[in-house]
Parts: structure tokens; sequence; C-alpha cells
């Protein structure tokens, strides 16, 4: 009898012992596929179409794959974004889809969502350093910048007084597009450069400061600008001013190709910012899956100088039926 109760008595723990061993097991995988459907993505403020563009697409792309989102905006404040990425790691993120805040002033948090071993996925913007980054996406600003400066240059007649209006300092792009146009631009002796300001990307400063340059330059004839919001405020002050001056933008977003239909604007670059954050989706995903990047760390995408001649056929930073 009292061999049989000790047996009776083993099992139970036995049974107990399971049971528990079950349960915390049971709590480790569910918290373990929790974290891995959250996909975190930051951009800049989606008051600008471009960044919106980004942020749809990739939330799109990852519910489509399964995943949890949590879509937030840095505002190009890199002290918010460091926050915004220690949100995702406190989160256990299984990714971050990331158009960064600076590319200096990035790579840091980059670094602590990597060392909680959360991978980054960069669109759009780089950062100055490879290695930390699983993937860094971007246009290939470069080239857009040469289809936009051969075609300004063409608007031009060759010849002429311009002004230019660049992006922010610290965003690689604006270097690089800057860098595009006068690749080309440089190239024709008779047009001149009469001013060159920075309008950090902005609407409102891009007319400001162009309402100074048609002041202070009353012969000129053209502006390039290194996205389409600063093109838009440009040529705001374009038309307060009553004046016929050449604008040309780099990004493709819809307001800038309305006007173009219209016969405002003259050209712009267009970015595949809605294909570069889906690719973007689609890498974390594999990444997510083997834990092996299945494309190099640095890709660049072509883009496409959309003028009259295109310009119906684009929608929402794509051109249809190509």
């Amino acid at each position: 009898m009292l061999r049989r109760t000790l047996i009776a008595v083993g099992a139970a723990l036995t049974l107990a012992l399971a049971a528990c061993g079950g349960g915390d097991s049971s709590e480790e995988t569910t918290n373990t596929e929790s974290a891995s459907k959250l996909v975190v993505i930051i951009t800049p403020s989606p008051d600008n179409v471009f960044f919106k563009a980004e942020q749809d697409a990739a939330k799109a792309q990852a519910e489509k794959l399964g995943y949890e989102t949590l879509v937030l905006s840095h505002d190009d404040d890199p002290t918010k974004q460091s926050q915004e990425i220690d949100t995702a790691i406190s989160r256990k993120a299984a990714a971050i889809i990331l158009d960064n805040a600076g590319a200096d002033a990035s790579v840091a948090a980059i670094q602590r969502a990597k060392d909680a071993k959360i991978p980054t996925f960069l669109i759009d913007r780089e950062i100055n350093k490879t290695g930390v980054a699983v993937a860094q996406i971007v246009s290939n600003n470069a080239q857009g910048a040469g289809l936009g400066g051969q075609e300004f240059a063409k608007l031009m007649g060759g010849k002429g007084e311009y002004a230019e209006l660049t992006g922010k300092p610290t965003d690689t792009n604006a270097g690089v597009r800057s860098q595009g146009y006068h690749g080309i631009l440089d190239q024709y002796p008779d047009l001149k450069m009469v001013a060159q300001q920075t309008a950090n990307w902005d609407q409102a400063e891009a007319l400001s400061k162009t309402q100074t340059i048609l002041q202070a330059h009353p012969n000129i004839k053209g502006i390039i600008a290194g996205n389409d919001t600063m093109a838009l405020g440009a040529y705001a002050a374009v038309q307060a001013a009553k004046k016929d001056v050449i604008v040309v933008g780099f990004d493709g977003s819809p307001d800038v190709v309305n006007s173009i239909l219209k016969d405002g604007i003259k050209a712009t670059v267009l970015q595949p910012a809605s294909k570069i954050a889906e690719m973007a989706v689609d890498q974390a995903d594999a990444y997510i899956k083997t834990g092996k990047a299945d494309q190099p760390e640095k890709q660049s995408i072509d883009c496409v100088l959309v003028n009259p001649d295109n310009a119906k056929s684009v929608t929402n930073f794509a051109v249809t039926g190509s």
C-alpha cells in the first residue's frame, strides 16, 4: 500500500512539474511570436507627402506579410528618433524600417538596435557608416540629379542666370543632388549660378529665400531645387512676383506633377518612394525568417524624369503602365 501511495505521489509531482514547465515554455513562445510580429516604421513628418507615401507603403506591405506595425515620425529631430528607436527596442520589434534624421546623428541609435538584435533597414537616406544597418536602400540621387540637371539646362537654353535651393546640410542626399546638378550645369559656360542657399527641404523657407533671391537678382531665369517641397515654395514666390522663371524640383510629388500638367513647375525627378519602402519590408521579412540578408547593404534605385511628356502617367511616386 505504501509503495502504491509513493508511486501515486511521484506521478502527481511529475505531472505538476511538467505542467509548470509547459506553462513557461508556452509563455516564452508567445512572447517570441509577439515580438517577431512587430515592424516599427520611422520616417520624417508625414505632412510631407513623400514621407507619407513611404509610411503607407511600408505599413501596407508589412501587414500584407502578416506583421503588426507601429508607425512613428521623428520630424528630423535626432533626439526624438533616438527615443523612438528605444521604443522599438523595448517593444522587442522584429525589425525597424527607417528614413533617418541625419547621416551622422543616427548611427548610435541604429547601433543600439543592432546590439539588441533588432535589424534596421534604411530607406531614402543613407548614414555615414556601413555594417550597422542591414540595408540602405536609396534612390540613385546622383543619376536622378543628372536627369534633372540635363532637363534644367535644356529648359534654360543653355544660358542665363539661375539659383539653386539646397536641402539640409546634415542630409547626405542634399550634397549628392547638388553635386549631380553641377556635374551637368557647370559644363555650360553661359549658365551662371548667382545664388545658392539652403532652404532645409522646407516650403515656407524656400518661398522666403526665393523672394530675397528674386529681389537681389531681377534677371534670374531659373531655379533648381533639391526637392519638390522647396520647388513649390520657389514657384509660389515666382508667381507672387509675377515673373517668368523656370522651376525644376526633385521627388515626383503629386502637387508638383499637377503643377507640371498645368504648365507651372516645368519638371521634377521621381523617386520611387513606395517601391523602396516595400523593398525594405520584403528584405526585413526575409531577414527575420532566415537571419541573413539576401541583398547587399547598399542598394541604389534609379529615378525617372517627369515632364509634360509623361506627367499624366505618374501617380503616388510611381510611373504607371511602365
